[in-house]
């Protein structure tokens, strides 16, 4: 197995260097391995999709998210603002979990049905045992035992983020006592994927992206707004602009 981007592994398929992933100028890969787009949709805004796309439509699929069933997504970001859009589209009552009440109407827009913002005590206390299924696509530090509170009895959360600190607030009695189950999921395998991919054309879903160009200023930039979590949800850059008939600009 050959990792598609940093892998010195490459030297055996390939003489000279690591595989660069979308950052390569040409790349060859086994044709079981590749994922049909349709044509309807916008390739810049579609390319995100193969990682937040899957990455929430995997866990909803495994675990049956359906019409009328309740969904809470923890984290509008890059991932989460997919989950409010493919577990809507699934026909599920979709409840995003934000500390943000200006996320309050782009969530509603996506297709929340109903927004909580965490630090309100009584938004909080309303909406215990309220959901089947939590999507928790949060990454920064935070107490995993408040989001399962808001899991009905038997319900599941999975967890997609990946904080950099442990979950020192959870003891096992938290899932004994509720039958809760807790799950991780990472991305999703090649059929289901491109099942994802073709969903996304039928329901018209997209990433929200910001497009830049394949410029040194341009991409440091993005990654300085990266790391202060300033995206509005994904950056897409743009290589087109860096090749002509197939060979790359000086």
């Amino acid at each position: 197995m050959h990792g598609t981007y940093g892998s010195n592994r490459a030297e055996e398929l390939h003489p000279g260097g690591y595989s660069m992933g979308g950052y390569s100028s040409d790349i060859v890969v086994d044709e079981n391995y590749t994922i049909k787009v349709p044509s309807k949709l916008n390739v810049a805004a579609a390319a995100p999709l193969l990682c937040a796309g899957i990455t929430c439509f995997s866990p909803f699929k495994n675990f049956g998210v359906t019409k009328g069933m309740k969904v809470g997504i923890a984290g509008l970001g890059g991932l989460g603002h997919m989950g409010v859009k493919i577990a809507a589209a699934m026909g599920a009552e979709v409840t995003v979990f934000t500390r943000q009440e200006s996320k309050r109407a782009t969530a509603l827009e996506m297709g929340a049905t109903n927004v909580v913002v965490t630090g309100d005590a009584d938004q909080l206390k309303s909406a215990a045992q309220s959901c089947d299924f939590i999507y928790n696509s949060i990454s920064a530090p935070h107490d995993i035992v408040m989001y399962l509170n808001l899991l009905k009895n038997r319900g599941t959360m999975c967890v997609v983020g990946a904080p950099p600190d442990p979950f020192t607030t959870l003891r096992s009695g938290t899932l004994l006592g509720r039958g809760l189950n807790l799950q991780g999921s990472l991305i999703g395998g090649i059929r289901q994927t491109q099942e994802m991919i073709d969903f996304c054309a039928e329901h018209d879903i997209l990433c929200e992206i910001e497009l830049i160009p394949a410029e040194a200023g341009a991409v440091d930039v993005a990654w300085d707004r990266t790391l202060k979590a300033d995206v509005k949800y994904r950056f897409v850059i743009d290589t087109a602009a860096t090749m002509v008939c197939g060979e790359a600009k000086e």
